[in-house]
This record gives structure tokens, sequence and C-alpha cells, in this order.
């Protein structure tokens, strides 16, 4: 039996067992990462298995892509039995349990701890109610009341981290981050060394592929939104692992659609950015870096400069609706056509969200408040997943100015005001020494900020070609290729194509995003 086939029988079997008004469902998130057992109200409306999941679903249980991959459609009873377990009246409690982890990831981490099975008893949850609440207001809590933590340290729940993670983004207080870290390193049985401690314990969970535990979206909301309020409309339930989700130290871009100018204590996007002729350029130097797109003919040069302080742009260049997000935590300049949508779908209006997902940025359409993966342009919350909305890519070419507009005489560019007066160079500083939020496990081939050139093969092969070896080849005159795609010089940069020329989509981006969003991805070889 098929996994296919095998999935389509348990939602059979399922379906005859279900109590009236509940429905259940498997789907693999958009991540990859996990299969996840869903159950929704019959008022929201069928969900087939080729559908994508609504809002308000609850999921029940998850397991890891790697889990699924070598035990295939045993997984998938595995997941059927916790959702007969949860969606039907049971007093069974359910679990799960995690594949073996590579080597590489117990070398590093260590082994994962065991997860218990179930929702959180009452007395968890009425110990975490109080200590959700000191986080909403740190104020008034008495560091020697230690009862509530005590609670939640005995419980040895692993799943619990995620929200004690959670609380210690916002605690204020040194005494709270303290006795939440005391709670965290109690329950992993984990001591910490000085500095990132926080970074440390959500690098294991990550590793570990932990899940959350039943009900943390609401606690994580409440937590989130109490900070910041522009939140309010983005902790919906959707294909996203919310505990992966972090604050990246932000606010909310809000800010309606051309209001470029319009102060904000925010990441500014900028709307239909001022541009300007190659020759008016006089501001930037040659030997600077440019991401660059061409559209039907027309070219544009987005200056990193300007890029590392706006981090979003939506423009229209050959004809086209453009969103360029750019995450300076990941190297990853991107661009997705905003156009040729289905009928009565408006132009998503992208902005930075100030949430991080692995240390990529989270973006939102401001009409919607629909949640994107920024690395794959697929919506998952909101109106705009619920009709599994995938945006199309564009070729991004990172060079420099002095190329770019030889190769491109007619091109335009940014104009300086645009930078606001900043010059961060964010790779020289911020991200000298590496990623400074949490990534987790990060595939062993690369050094984690290395520069690759990804793109995906006409078969659906995601392809990273390490930018240093790739280039240097091709300045020898060395063919660089992997099935039909070919990478080729192009205006001080490399462009992929397909072998007969065609364009095919491209961009660059460090080893250790490409590699977490892509986990199957194929790594080319000199």
């Amino acid at each position: 039996m098929t996994a296919k086939t095998d999935l389509q029988v348990l939602l059979r079997r399922a379906r005859m067992a279900a109590t009236p008004g509940c429905v259940v469902a498997f789907r693999q998130c958009a991540s990859s990462r996990v299969w996840a057992a869903l159950c929704w109200p019959q008022s929201l409306g069928a969900l087939s298995p080729d559908e994508n999941v609504k809002p308000r679903c609850c999921i029940l249980g998850i397991a890891s892509a790697k889990q699924f991959r070598i035990e295939g459609t045993a997984v998938l009873r595995h997941l059927f039995a916790m959702a007969v377990t949860l969606c039907f009246p049971s007093n069974v409690l359910w679990g799960q349990d995690l594949a073996p982890l590579p080597d590489y990831v117990i070398a590093e981490f260590g082994a994962p701890p065991t997860i218990p099975e179930g929702p959180l008893v009452a007395t968890v949850n009425e110990a975490l109610d109080e200590v959700l609440a000191i986080a909403v207001n740190q104020s008034d809590w008495s560091p020697a009341n230690t009862k509530a933590f005590d609670t939640l340290a005995r419980t040895h729940d692993p799943r619990l981290v995620w929200i004690i993670t959670d609380m210690q983004r916002f605690a204020w207080r040194p005494e709270f981050r303290a006795a939440l870290t005391r709670v965290a390193a109690t329950i992993l049985d984990t001591a910490f060394s000085s500095g990132r401690l926080r970074q440390q314990i959500i690098n294991k969970m990550i590793a570990w592929d932990m899940p959350a535990y039943p009900g943390y979206l609401a606690h994580k909301r409440s937590v989130f939104t109490n900070y910041v309020p522009g939140w309010d409309e983005i902790f919906v339930e959707g294909d996203i692992a919310w505990q992966l989700v972090d604050w990246g130290g932000v606010n909310i871009d809000a800010r309606p659609y051309d209001t470029t100018d319009n102060v904000c204590h925010c990441i500014p996007a900028v709307d239909n950015p001022e541009v300007s002729t190659a020759k008016e350029a006089t501001w930037l130097a040659d030997d600077e870096i440019i991401f660059g797109i061409v559209v039907n003919g027309q070219a544009r040069a987005y200056p990193r400069r300007i890029m590392e302080v706006r981090e979003m742009v939506n423009d229209t260049l050959g004809g086209r609706d453009l969103g360029i997000p750019y995450c300076t935590l990941c190297g990853a300049a991107q661009a997705f056509f905003t156009d040729r949508l289905p009928a009565g779908v408006k132009r998503p209006i992208l902005r930075t969200s100030g949430l991080l997902i692995r240390s990529n940025k989270v973006m939102y359409d401001i009409e919607t408040h629909s949640v994107f993966d920024t690395f794959l342009g697929k919506a998952v919350t909101g109106p705009l997943a619920d009709i599994g909305l995938q945006l199309e890519q564009a070729t991004v070419i990172t060079s420099d100015w002095g190329s770019w507009r030889l190769a491109y005489p007619n091109t335009t560019v940014m104009v300086e005001a645009l930078a606001l007066g900043r010059d961060f160079n964010l790779r020289e500083t911020r991200d000298a020494n590496g990623p400074i939020f949490p990534i987790g496990d990060v595939d062993p081939r690369l050094p984690v900020h290395e520069d690759i050139i990804g793109t995906i093969t006409d078969n659906g092969t995601p392809v990273a070609f390490p930018r240093a070896a790739a280039v240097a080849a091709l300045v020898a005159g060395q063919e660089v290729s992997f099935e039909d795609v070919r990478l080729e010089l192009s205006a001080g940069g490399v462009r992929a194509t397909k072998s007969k020329g065609e364009e095919l989509m491209s961009h660059e981006a460090f080893w250790f995003a490409w590699s977490q969003f892509y986990s199957e991805t194929v790594l080319w070889a000199e």
C-alpha cells in the first residue's frame, strides 16, 4: 500500500469513527519538517487531503519529517491513533515517538529527553497560568513566590520549555528571567554555560524537533500580544510551527500601503521606491553590493546598504508587481511576483512582522494579515493560506554596482535617501561571530554562514551551489551544473539557467537558512 493510499484509508476510518461535529485529517506542513494530525469543527467546512489547513484547526500531534522518511506509513497510523484519542471521546492520553536523530545532532546537543504523553494536567495548567500572569505583569511578583515555578520544574515535560523561552524573551526583571532559566534547566536536566542562555536552550529544542503541548499557541499569543498589540491578528492557527517563532526585537510594520515616509518604531518597508538613473547615482561606489533584478528587460538595483535598513520593498518593475524581502539574518534577498493572482485576490502588500522563525524574517500581508513563509513565498495563515497562495519567485543576482551598471547601463537604482542616513554593514559587525538568534541544528556539510546560490530543478529537487567554489570554477572556464541546472556568470554575479538557456529562479542565502527550509537539498560538489 502506498503512502497516499494509506492516508486515504486512514481518513475514511477517522471519518467513520468521528463523533458529530468533528473532522480529522493529516497534513504535511509547509516546511516539510512535520506531518500533523488535525481536527476542526465541522462548521468550518471540509478539508480534503490536497487542501491547505484552515484557520483554527487543532493540531493534535506531529511527527518529524525525519521520522516519516524512516517509518513511512506507520507514522500516519500513529497520527491517526492520536487524532482518534483527542478528537473523539476518550480518557486515553496521546503521545508521540520521535525518530532517531542524526549522529551530528546527538553529538552537539545530546540525546533528547522523554516526551510525556497527553495534554498538560490540571495542576500544571494552573501553575502555568500563574507564571503567565507574572509574565504580563512582572512588577507585582515577589521572587520569594516560587511555588508555580517549582510545579513546572517537577513535570520534567520538555514541551513546556517552549513557553518558558517565550516568557524569557520579554522578561525585563532579572529575577523573573533567572526563575524561568532554572525551570528550563531543571526540566531538560542541563547546565547551560554563561552567555546566551536562552539561545542555547532553544537551539536544543529545535535540534530535537521538540513539539509544543496542546494549547500552546493561546499561551504564546497572550505573552507576545501583551507587548506588541499589533500581533493580535498574526498569532492564529495555520501551517506554521509557532513554537519556532521568536521576537526579533522590533515592532511590527503596520503602516498602510504607500506610506514610506511615515515614522514607525519598526523596520520600515518602502513602497514604490524613488529611483534614479545609473549616471545620477554618484553616491554609490562601484564596489558596493547590490541586489539586481531584471523583469521584461527592465533592470533595477537594490543596494544592500538600503535593504539592510528597509528589509522589504513593494515595487513595480517591467510591468510586474513585486514584493522584495531581504532577510539580513539569513543572507537572502528574494523577489516574489505579487500580481496575476486568482480572481478576487488583491495584491499582497508585504511587511515585516518583527518576528523570526529559525532566524528568518516572518513577513505578512497588511491587507489580510496572512503570514507568509518568507523563504518559500507561501501563505501559511489567514485567507491567503486558505486559497493555497504560493507566490512565484524572480531571480535575484547579488553583484557589485560597477559590474551591474556596466552590464545594464539603463538600469535604475533606489535613491540614497531611502537609506535614512544609515550604513549598517551588518555582515562585518552584527553577524561577524555567527547567528545571533536560535537556529537549532545545521546540516554539517557546509559552514553555517557559507554563501550559497540556491535553485530548484525541473523535477523539484533543491540544489545549493557554494558561491565561492562555483564562481572560481566558472572563472576557470569549468561547467557548474546539476541535472538540468547550469550556472553562469552574469553582471558581476551568478544566475541559474536551464540546459537550453532559459532562466531559472535563483537567489543567494546563508547555508543554514537554505538547508533548514530545504532539508533534502542536494549540495553541488566540484
